[in-house]
């Protein structure tokens, strides 16, 4: 198979893990006959550095015509620092995903063998946890109406969603619930939001077409609770914007490192794969970054083309770095810890 990527390494230590993971990547499409044509873009504070504009059109018209994009992460302390900065890049991120239409954000958890200790969670409390949440990605607080006023004493942002936007997330989680355990989580809080009723209302209209799946209905409050109490009692969860950016990052840490998980974020037309990790700064350009949550996003990106074979390899080569202790400082605890550059040089080998 031809696929051309759009590889947006981004800010941090983006561009080293994506170092890592086109290693990776090539040494797979060497061993199954595959050809990659990558294609660089600009994004985040690198392209507002080089052009002024966090998601350039140049770099919106790769991903356009790309088959899939693989991205590192965006982020600088000279913006995060600086409330009153008019271009950020956190922009661009929003931008991209609505000129893609990357409506839905896929973030699975699920435990290592290897690691299961070094989770901040009981070991009892997290045996056999594998869940994925769907964060609804283009609606919502981020994209309403926001501002000040009062003479900027007073700031606003609106909560916004059509019964479209929400049909189309539940849609794709009532799919993938049937692919899985089928069950399905509503998460909400329609007890005092209005936006919340109109999602659980929409979500409760669409059980009758999908009569295997068994649908709860659970306040976010309750969920973050639970997600740490019993997180293997979940196992597909659909939630609006917010939500789940705040319970995607609760349920990371469950493995024991945020550099592990992968995410999709998917559209009708193409989908962009990431690790749910930020850029990192403090240890740009040290060689240190965790690289796995990037690769393991790369073992998703196979799985959107049907490659299911080629996924597994990643995951079994990843699986077998971790339990030979061939992982950086994050994870090391004493043992030897290696460089970016040098797990994904032994990734790369292994595959």
């Amino acid at each position: 198979m031809k696929l051309n990527i759009a590889l947006l390494a981004g800010d941090g230590i983006g561009p080293e893990v994506i170092d890592q993971a086109v290693k990776v990547c090539d040494a797979l499409a060497k061993k199954y006959n595959h050809e990659i044509n990558w294609r660089p873009a600009l994004t985040g504070a690198a392209a507002i550095d080089a052009v002024g504009d966090p998601y350039p059109d140049e770099t919106h018209n790769i991903c356009a015509t790309s088959d899939a994009v693989l991205f590192g992460a965006i982020g600088h302390p000279k913006y995060d620092n600086d409330p009153s900065a008019k271009v950020r890049p956190e922009q661009g991120l929003l931008r991209m995903r609505q000129k893609l239409g990357l409506f839905a954000n896929v973030r699975p958890t699920f435990t290592f063998p290897s690691l299961i200790d070094k989770s901040p969670l009981k070991r009892e409390r997290i045996e056999g946890t594998d869940l994925v949440f769907l964060r609804e990605l283009t609606g919502g607080i981020y994209f309403g109406k926001r501002g000040r006023e009062d003479n900027g004493d007073t700031a606003y942002d609106t909560c916004t969603y059509t019964r479209k936007e929400i049909q189309r997330l539940a849609k794709k989680g009532f799919e993938m619930a049937e692919k899985r355990s089928k069950r399905l989580c509503c998460v909400d809080k329609a007890n005092v939001l209005e936006s919340s009723r109109l999602w659980r209302e929409t979500v409760q209209a669409m059980e009758k077409d999908y009569p295997d799946v068994k649908v709860s209905y659970e306040f976010v409050d309750a969920v973050a609770m639970r997600l740490v109490q019993w997180p293997s009692e979940y196992d597909v969860l659909i939630t609006e914007n917010l939500f789940g950016d705040i319970l995607t990052d609760e349920a990371s840490v469950i493995s024991g490192s945020m550099g592990l998980m992968p995410s999709a974020s998917i559209g009708e037309k193409i989908a962009l794969y990431e690790p749910i990790h930020g850029s990192y700064p403090q240890a740009a350009g040290k060689d240190i970054a965790n690289p796995l949550a990037t690769v393991l996003s790369a073992a998703m990106l196979f799985d959107g083309f049907n490659l299911s074979e080629e996924a597994e390899a990643i995951r079994k080569v990843v699986n077998k770095s971790l339990s030979e202790g061939i992982v950086t400082e994050d994870l090391a605890e004493g043992g030897r810890a290696y460089k970016t550059s040098e797990v994904g040089d032994w990734l790369a080998s292994h595959i």
